[in-house]
């Protein structure tokens, strides 16, 4: 045999199962630290919300789909896991600022809802013709080009006199929209379809521990211009039921992706209102 002759390591049987075991080990303590940071991360800080109707309508739509950052109104069991009892109803608690859009539980069922935060604790709000006015002023509203956006599918336009054609022949809804500027300078897109029931209301002055919230598509949104009614309108919004504020939009879909057509995850993509601000 020649010197030279390669030699074989011969490697132990039992060796070898304790370094497996300790790969399963590394691996297993990688997952538990995973979840902890997971858990730490949804608890304290971002959770995620998609949109599941029109109400938030231009700015959100039906299939977005958001982080929504937890301290900005402090923490109650309701923005807690396993909605955890605060003692005292909220910690850190801070009030909304005018024009938030703001993830909530609705007073009654506990179903998360997401509307704009319109009045808060001493605020008067009323619709007059539906003009917004907030402590007996007006809201400017102005007037701008149409919202037009692609039915989805199986979906539909509020209102056959609001349905309209792409050049392309597909079907899209067209609805009248304005712009609105709070008195603090916040300004967002509305649309307005008409003279609905709750365009005139009576002034109403929120409360103490209590928010008047509404949706940007006005006359299609169940909100805080009618009493509380389970699974429907919202009424005044206790600020304990406050979990998060809408801060980043990290996917959106138009609906026509399928499952078991991988090329359709991208091509139903809504690349332009991915990665951007609320």
């Amino acid at each position: 045999m020649s010197e030279n002759a390669p030699t074989r390591e011969v490697v132990d049987p039992a060796e070898q199962k304790t370094e497996e075991q300790e790969d399963w080990k590394s691996f297993g303590w990688f997952l538990v630290k995973l979840v902890i940071v997971v858990l730490i991360f949804r608890t304290f800080f971002f959770t995620s919300f998609n949109i599941p109707s029109e109400s938030m309508m231009p700015r959100l739509l039906v299939g977005d789909y958001m982080f929504a950052q937890k301290w900005s109104y402090g923490y109650s069991r309701y923005s807690l896991p396993f909605n955890v009892d605060m003692g005292n109803g909220r910690i850190f608690d801070t009030l909304p600022e005018h024009g938030d859009i703001a993830i909530f539980k609705h007073p009654i069922d506990k179903t998360d809802y997401i509307k704009r935060v319109i009045g808060l604790p001493g605020d008067s709000v009323q619709m007059v013709d539906g003009v917004l006015h907030l402590n007996g002023n007006a809201v400017p509203k102005e007037r701008i080009e149409d919202f037009v956006l692609p039915v989805r599918p199986g979906g539909r336009c509020y209102d056959g006199r609001f349905a309209m054609q792409l050049d392309d022949g597909t079907p899209a809804c067209r609805y009248p929209q304005f712009r609105e500027t709070l008195p603090n300078g916040v300004s967002y897109n509305v649309l307005d379809l008409g003279i609905v029931g709750v365009d005139n209301t009576a002034p109403v002055i929120i409360p103490e521990g209590h928010v008047f919230m509404m949706g940007d598509n006005r006359d299609n949104s169940q909100d805080s211009r009618r009493a509380s009614v389970a699974g429907g309108w919202v009424g005044l919004v206790p600020t304990e039921n406050l979990v998060a504020e809408a801060t980043f939009m990290y996917w959106s879909t138009d609906g026509n992706a399928e499952w078991v057509k991988p090329w359709t995850w991208f091509t139903a993509a809504r690349w332009s209102r991915m990665f951007r601000g609320i």
